[in-house]
């Protein structure tokens, strides 16, 4: 007896006892550790993405298209009743999931499996439930209807990522920090800088998926192969009628424009253009999480960490930026889910072949989720990196003096020096610098050097002002406060209702 077969017969025992339900949910648990589960919904999406696509969410949604679309053609003349409407109304949501799976068993057709599902608890609405329609009524209407709230529940989740990082840039936004090009010191920075290169690519992403957003349209009411033949034949020719029936469902669905024209499906570039703006900001997501983990390693920067995380199973010592890792790591799944809609929209057949399906019902959902769970885990980090100033001020004392020299060399000008004769004497003894620094592992003792050489003499008094981090930032700090006024900031303000929404990772 399988364990559901056993669960099923001790329900139906009188005197059932807590204790028995105790054993009840054991056993469906026991169950569900038996099949395999994406960790995009068990381990990692949030709740309102998890049921953005869910069973419960598509086939509720069908209901109400069906239901849409009895309206419309009531009000537009057809003999449907108002008992029919509300008796449809009344049963949208009690779906019957096991009858619904015995029904596609046996018709191997999932859209006429939930006809008939809803057919048998609304015998009096049977005749009229998907009248004039096509599977990808409900099908195609769902997705779009999905991919409009799943862009709606991750906006906010963005805007919060970059509402943190903008507080975060302004807290530091004149600390002077080491410049990197390829990874080799460079000419200074500030923190808050850095976190605003990050922010430009993050703002971007949200003028692309707001974007994306509003351009989804309905599919609407085509029939099916998007000629709307059938719902002509329904108003006897009556074209007027026809386009109004689509409007009208456009507009109950919560659409302002359907697409005007369609095969049996929307265009399949719909979805590349929702799924290249996830891809987009998964890149972006990838090189802020990476520069994290980068600097982490330097020891300037450092992701939360909880008080009994462990970091290393073999090293105590260990705080691995994970969350930074997690988030590169789901990046490059959503940039990789990019290839799915590029390869199903170029082998569409005609008017549609279905071979885009099956490929859909994974790629789609697992594109939101992976993007929910990344801005999720860059919400948690964004509010709590740990800056470490006298790190960061001991690797610019380490640099800084090589950065100087031209600083110098101005100065000795200044003096009455000579350029050229000042700038071998600084190359010599940088050299003499970089080989206690490169061969000796010791500190870089450059300004030692230059304050012990009678040729400084006469700037030596200026050295403290010339090595000031300070005036080798340039604009930074100024470059930071215009761009979170003119930038940032107004880009928040449609979401400010929701910016105190925390984040708990629980894995």
């Amino acid at each position: 007896m399988r364990c559901t077969d056993r669960v099923a017969t001790i329900l139906s025992l009188p005197g059932r006892t807590p204790a028995v339900f105790t054993f009840l949910a054991t056993m469906a648990g026991a169950e569900e550790m038996n099949k395999y589960r994406s960790p995009l919904v068990s381990r990692y999406a949030s709740k309102e993405m998890s049921y953005n696509f869910s069973d419960k969410k598509k086939f509720t949604t069908w209901r109400k298209l069906w239901i849409y679309l009895a309206k419309a053609e009531k009000a537009l003349g057809l003999p449907i009743t108002d008992a029919q409407i509300a008796e449809m109304e009344s049963h949208a949501e009690d779906i019957d999931f096991a009858m619904a799976a015995e029904e596609e068993r046996k018709l191997r057709h999932d859209v006429m499996a939930h006809v008939h599902t809803f057919a048998h608890c609304c015998p009096t609405a049977a005749p009229i439930i998907h009248l004039g329609a096509t599977s990808c009524y409900v099908g195609d209407n769902t997705d779009l209807i999905a991919l409009r709230d799943g862009f709606n529940i991750l906006l906010p989740k963005l805007a919060r990522v970059i509402d943190r990082l903008a507080n975060f840039a302004e807290e530091y936004a004149d600390l002077p920090t080491l410049g990197f090009t390829h990874f080799q010191p460079a000419q200074l920075t500030t923190v808050g800088k850095r976190a605003c290169l990050w922010l430009q690519d993050l703002v971007m992403d949200v003028r692309n998926l707001e974007r994306a957003r509003d351009d989804l349209r309905f599919r609407g009411v085509k029939g099916t192969t998007g000629t709307q033949a059938s719902f002509l034949q329904l108003f006897q020719g009556d074209h007027d009628k026809v386009e109004e029936l689509d409007k009208m469902v456009t507009e109950m669905a919560g659409f302002k424009k359907a697409y005007l024209v369609t095969g049996q499906t929307y265009s399949r570039k719909v979805d590349i253009d929702c799924m290249s703006t996830l891809a987009s900001l998964g890149a972006s997501v990838h090189k802020i999480c990476t520069d994290i983990r980068l600097l982490a390693n330097l020891k300037e920067i450092e992701e939360p960490f909880e008080k009994e995380q462990i970091g290393s199973s073999a090293m105590p010592y260990k705080r691995n930026p994970m969350r930074a890792e997690r988030c590169c790591s789901l990046a490059r799944h959503l940039i990789a889910l990019m290839d799915d809609p590029l390869q199903t929209a170029s082998v569409q057949w005609l008017e549609r072949t279905l071979d885009d399906s099956a490929n859909r019902r994974i790629s789609l959902p697992e594109s939101f989720l992976t993007a929910d769970i990344i801005l999720s885990t860059l919400q948690n980090i964004t509010e709590g990196l740990v800056v470490y100033p006298k790190v960061i001020e001991r690797h610019i004392r380490h640099e800084l003096p090589f950065m100087a020299t031209e600083n110098i060399i101005m100065a000795i000008v200044k003096a009455g020096g000579n350029r050229q004769e000042c700038h071998e004497k600084i190359r010599v003894l940088s050299q003499e610098a970089a080989a206690v620094v490169k061969q000796e592992g010791g500190d870089n003792d450059l300004l030692a050097r230059i304050q012990r050489d009678p040729y400084f003499a006469p700037i030596l008094g200026q050295l403290d002002a010339l090595l000031d981090p300070k005036t080798f930032i340039g604009r930074a700090p100024q470059q930071v406060k215009t761009f979170l006024a003119e930038e940032v900031r107004p880009l928040l303000e449609p979401y400010k209702a929701n910016m105190d929404v925390k984040v708990e990772l629980v894995l």
